[in-house]
């Protein structure tokens, strides 16, 4: 499929995973009523996030990948490919992690990579990334810190991801903390590198958040699509809400890569320097 009709959430989710679920429905419920092929949740849109950045003793629920919280996911998500953050639990450790679904069941999975301040005390991390094949493209998926690393979209990219969609509960700044959420820096931090990594890559990029706030934290919301110009084809700002664009990816790939190719332009012996 070429052309997508795709939707990034900004919605707030907590430890209620019954309660998380009745949101999930909803949004999936309007999603479809658009028209929307994929959408895409938040991280930890499956028991939320950690209460702070400190150490959350307690943490989210941990959930099996093959249990029956993502075997619902999949029966919800039916017709759409939907993407969603949760606590996995993998023996005794547990990790911060993304699935991709549709009512075939699980098409892709990701373990968080990049682990800001102290998230390793509830988390470990995650290995690596890979793109993978669903019915509305090649996608590559990510969460939160992981897109302050340029390497993170490069590597899916050059794995062949057509869309990145990156899950995050991304805060406003925990220092000087601007009284008008749109004007935090953190905010504009969020923005600027969802703007640049889709430039970069010459990719369609969806960016998910969540919204409200959370234990000591306040989140940016700022959901929002990204054509591969790095131009924002739709955006919540910082309220809660469903970004929606319809995008011809294969053509608005090819379009950005017609003149400057920036994969194929890319010189690797180069870089041999810092890995």
């Amino acid at each position: 499929m070429s052309t997508v009709r795709m939707a990034a959430v900004a919605a707030p989710f907590d430890r209620d995973v019954e309660s998380d679920f009745a949101r999930i429905e909803k949004l999936i419920a309007e999603a479809r009523a658009e028209g929307v092929g994929l959408l895409a949740l938040p991280e930890a849109a499956l028991g939320g996030y950690l209460a702070n950045l400190d150490g959350d003793a307690e943490g989210p629920p941990a959930l099996d990948p093959a249990g029956p919280e993502i075997r619902r996911l999949a029966e919800l998500a039916g017709d759409l490919v939907v993407t969603a953050g949760y606590c996995e639990r993998d023996g005794d450790r547990r990790y911060n992690s993304a699935v991709c679904v549709s009512g075939d069941g699980v098409l892709g999975h990701h373990r968080k990579v990049h682990q800001p301040l102290s998230e390793d005390a509830s988390y470990g991390a995650g290995s690596g990334f890979a793109a993978f094949d669903t019915p509305v493209g090649r996608l590559g998926m990510m969460i939160c810190y992981d897109k302050a690393f340029p390497e993170s979209a490069r590597a899916l990219a050059l794995d062949g991801a057509q869309v990145v969609v990156c899950m995050s509960a991304w805060p406003g700044s925990r220092t000087n903390p601007s009284a008008d959420l749109a004007e935090d820096r953190w905010k504009r931090r969020f923005d600027l590198f969802d703007r640049a990594r889709a430039l970069e890559n010459q990719i369609v990029w969806v960016s998910a958040n969540q919204s409200g706030t959370f234990g000591d934290l306040r989140f940016v919301a700022s959901a929002k699509i990204v054509d591969p110009g790095g131009e924002v084809l739709a955006d919540t700002g910082v309220a809660e809400g469903l970004a929606i664009a319809e995008v011809d990816v294969a053509a608005a790939l090819a379009g950005a890569r017609r003149a400057m190719a920036h994969l194929a332009d890319r010189r690797p012996a180069a870089y041999a320097v810092g890995g």
